[in-house]
């Protein structure tokens, strides 16, 4: 039997064997360990030169987002060529207020003053409410609490007519057409009492809007039979009328009325002139109201 190991090869010294094999695993392992380092400069070089393809926005860096309750840092940036649109935030509407505001707000700013209130504890909330707003104006402010009811109802945007009445026989009757106006901004602007709409009786003198003084001439037109009209000048800063005039005899189709009427104690910007007849069913049946400007020597 032969043997390959290497001590019995014949014709071989063993030591110069010996050192012809370590020289060889040195060589191998230089070269393995050159492979390796070439290898990883390679990649290095790959690496740096590769970049995100293309239509991938590079990852966004820790200071894009500023924390919270930090201060973003303005940058500035190259102006881009070419003409610049320049976008302006459109103001907010104004709506014009084209009455005298009677009740329940004297001015816009008490309007907006309540606003402010009801936005912070919701105070008040039936002033958003037309037809509250039309009843409390007759039971409260009017003192007609036989006017106890809305008969109808009609609300186009910042207007509103609200006819107010009373059970009558069998029916529910109108005593008034009241005309409400949206006063001040914002989708919580209240609504505001501003006049009638008057059509079995008027008030047509004084003239709407118009500066009034004591005494002061009341008139308008009136159908029906065995009326009796009766004259209040009113303010919102006082319980009691603060004029009154008892009573005019009326009747006819359409037939004129008048009455002269004296007042004391004005203080408000406006004063409500307001007829009323009625002594059929109830004390109230029907009524009419104007607004008035407060003269200086009132």
């Amino acid at each position: 039997m032969t043997s390959n190991s290497p001590d019995q090869l014949p014709g071989i010294d063993p030591g110069r064997l010996g050192r012809m094999t370590r020289r060889m695993w040195i060589a191998v392992v230089v070269a393995a360990v050159t492979s390796i380092a070439l290898i990883g400069v390679l990649a290095v070089v790959f690496l740096r030169d590769s970049g995100p393809e293309p239509g991938t926005a590079p990852p966004p860096s820790a200071s894009a987002t500023p924390s919270a309750g930090a201060s973003p840092t303005p940058t500035t940036s190259e102006p881009s060529p070419g003409p610049t649109t320049t976008r302006r935030t459109p103001s907010p509407t104004v709506r014009p207020f084209a009455y005298q505001p009677l009740w329940p707000f004297s001015s816009a700013a008490a309007a907006a003053a309540w606003q402010r209130s009801y936005r912070a504890s919701g105070q008040q909330p039936w002033h958003l409410d037309a037809e509250q707003t039309a009843l409390s104006f007759t039971t409260g402010y009017l003192g007609f609490t036989e006017v106890d009811r809305i008969v109808s109802t009609s609300v186009i945007g910042d207007q509103a007519r609200i006819g107010v009445g009373f059970q009558g026989e069998g029916h529910a009757s109108l005593a008034a057409m009241l005309h409400l106006v949206k006063l001040g901004q914002g989708q919580d602007a209240p609504w505001e009492v501003v006049g009638t709409i008057d059509s079995t009786l008027t008030l047509d003198r004084p003239r709407y809007g118009a500066k009034a003084s004591s005494p002061m001439t009341v008139g308008g037109r009136i159908t029906g039979v065995d009326e009796s009209i009766r004259v209040e000048v009113r303010q919102s800063s006082s319980a009691e009328p603060i004029g009154t005039f008892c009573c005019v005899p009326a009747g006819g189709e359409r037939q004129p009325w008048s009455a002269r009427v004296a007042f004391a104690g004005a203080a408000d910007p406006a004063l409500t002139v307001v007829v009323s007849t009625g002594g059929h069913l109830q004390g109230v049946e029907r009524f009419a109201i104007t607004a008035v400007r407060r003269a200086a020597t009132s």
